[in-house]
């Protein structure tokens, strides 16, 4: 609930600290004393449209800060949680408007947007008066508000999910069938495509092996040149396998006589022995090879630019061509066993559909069934509101199978109709600014139960009505303030009797300039604002006294 407002230079208001408590709290005020005033400031609060004119004359900037009391579950955290936002400390909106008409928004001193502050407020205060366009008067609400009426909201989600289910089945169906259309469009293409690299049967590393063995071929006679010179050198008349073994020779002879000195020499030496031959050995592979095993460069090369043309022609690195085969060949295979595909999805769908449209009508018995309970349950509540002529009406309409969505195959709507003979239509369009307002108090004391919003705001409510109609507004609005918090803005006595709160709006003069305050009344000055009320600009001792009445019939 709201549990405190704060307003710093917004058009009259200075500055005003107002707590607030649970049940019916009241704002009672001569005509404009700026009530206004309040509820454009709590608006900015919750994300309404600001501009400059709502900034007192004279100041830079005005500023509004809402602080809320919440249960841990409520549906504003999960959207902080989604946005990345602290909200462990409770929350606090804050919205300052300058001067030259700019705007910045705050939850829990954290900077957002305004459209999040709009969204966030929404989860917070309803307002109900003649200018309302969210909330109830909004149709699309109106199918989530009698499922919660009637508590049927495992059988609304257990229809959303089997629509999801046969929404992704459709959705797989279709890019199946896509994925197949341009299969079957390109199957010649894909037929030359594959029959051409299968031929070619590139394989993964190929061109760089290639182009390791053309670079080889080209430099072949330089490599010969180099490779006979050193084999030479390794095994001629003089070459150095020849020096080795000589040197191993003499000094074996002559080992047994130098007591050990010439063992690491005669080691060392047979190591040089071993490795040239070795580089011998390998020399002459490696001129076997370049010979006659080497390959011939014109073919590497016709090879290599085989490959490196149909890289070009497909647009893929060589390395990829064959992962390229494969693909082709799964596309063609994709045509051979469209019919097997197809026919599957088209099962699954079918069979998703049928468990959709189960739970979806299902879930719309149960719905007519509660909207007949809803318009009783209303039909209670219009008569003591001087709405004795009205008639609310849920309206069910099956949707064509186009239309059918995550919430069912209905269209939910509530609709009124204030004259006998009168068709039922929009709430907003049928009934005036005071009759909207009882309307919605009507809905609201029926439905107290069910919305997470904890602030009902009723501005002009008791609008063209007294007396007993009054007192049954506020008692209604009083019963309605056991359930949720509930702040009205009223100028019926029997209404502001009945808050557990009551705050009078002030309008007075500051030097110059003429001001705005609130107060918080108790006690004596409630009586007197009651009376005045009653009796108009001149109390009157009868008038203090009826105010008492008033006041004892709401505490007894």
């Amino acid at each position: 609930m709201l549990v405190s407002l704060a307003i710093r230079d917004v058009v009259l208001i200075e500055r005003l600290a107002l707590p607030f408590r649970p049940g019916l709290c009241v704002l009672t005020g001569e005509t404009g004393a700026g009530k206004s005033i309040l509820l454009d400031a709590l608006g900015l609060a919750l994300g309404a449209r600001g501009d400059s004119g709502l900034v007192r004359r004279g100041v830079d900037q005005a500023v509004v800060t809402a602080e809320f009391q919440l249960s841990d579950d409520h549906p504003v955290f999960a959207i902080l949680s989604e946005q990345g936002l602290d909200g462990a400390d409770g929350l606090t909106l804050r919205r300052v408007v300058t001067a030259d008409g700019r705007s910045r928004a705050f939850v829990n001193d954290q900077p957002i947007g305004v459209a999040l502050l709009r969204r966030i407020g929404e989860e917070l205060v309803e307002v109900h008066g003649q200018f309302d366009s969210h909330g109830l008067l909004d149709p699309r609400t109106h199918g989530g508000v009698l499922d919660a009426y009637a508590g049927l909201e495992t059988e609304a989600a257990r229809v959303a999910a089997a629509w999801r289910a046969w929404r992704q089945v459709e959705q797989a169906r279709t890019r199946a069938e896509s994925e197949i259309a341009r299969a079957r469009a390109e199957e010649e293409y894909l037929r030359h495509a594959a029959a051409a690299l299968e031929e070619l049967a590139p394989a993964p590393g190929e061109e760089q092996s290639l182009a390791e063995t053309r670079a080889v071929l080209m430099h072949r006679e330089r490599l010969m040149e180099a490779i006979n010179g050193a084999a030479a050198d390794l095994g001629g008349e003089r070459g150095a396998e020849r020096s080795l073994a000589s040197a191993l020779r003499q000094l074996g002879r002559a080992a047994d006589k130098a007591g050990g000195r010439l063992d690491e020499a005669l080691a060392a030496l047979d190591r040089a022995a071993s490795e040239v031959t070795e580089a011998a050995a390998l020399l002459s592979r490696v001129s076997a090879d370049l010979d006659g095993g080497g390959g011939n460069l014109d073919q590497v090369e016709e090879r290599l630019f085989a490959l490196r043309a149909a890289a070009r022609k497909h647009g893929v690195a060589v390395d990829e061509l064959a992962g390229l085969r494969e693909t082709l060949v799964r596309r063609l295979a994709l045509i051979e066993d469209q019919g097997d595909e197809l026919s599957r999805l088209a099962r699954e769908a079918g069979h998703c559909r049928a468990a959709y449209l189960e739970a979806a009508q299902g879930l719309s018995e149960r719905r007519r069934a509660a909207a007949t309970g809803l318009d009783s349950a209303v039909a209670e509540e219009l008569p003591p509101l001087k709405l004795d002529r009205a008639r609310f009406v849920t309206v069910i309409e099956g949707l064509a199978e186009d239309d059918w969505g995550a919430s069912g195959v209905d269209r939910i709507t509530f609709r009124i109709s204030t004259n006998p003979g009168a068709p039922p239509g929009p709430l907003n369009r049928i009934a005036s600014g005071g009759e909207l307002a009882r309307f919605m108090l009507a809905l609201k004391v029926v439905l107290a139960r069910t919305s997470t919003v904890p602030t009902l705001v009723f501005d002009e409510v008791d609008a063209g009505i007294g007396g007993a109609v009054a007192a049954a507004v506020g008692e209604r609005l009083e019963r309605l303030g056991r359930e949720v918090q509930v702040l009205v803005v009223t100028h019926s006595p029997q209404v502001a009797a009945r808050g557990s709160g009551h705050f009078q709006v002030r309008k007075g003069q500051r030097g110059e300039a003429v001001v705005t305050d609130v107060v918080e009344l108790d006690g004596e000055d409630r009586r007197e604002e009651i009376a005045r009320m009653l009796s108009g600009a001149q109390v009157t001792r009868e008038a203090r006294a009826a105010a008492a009445q008033l006041i004892k019939g709401k505490l007894r």
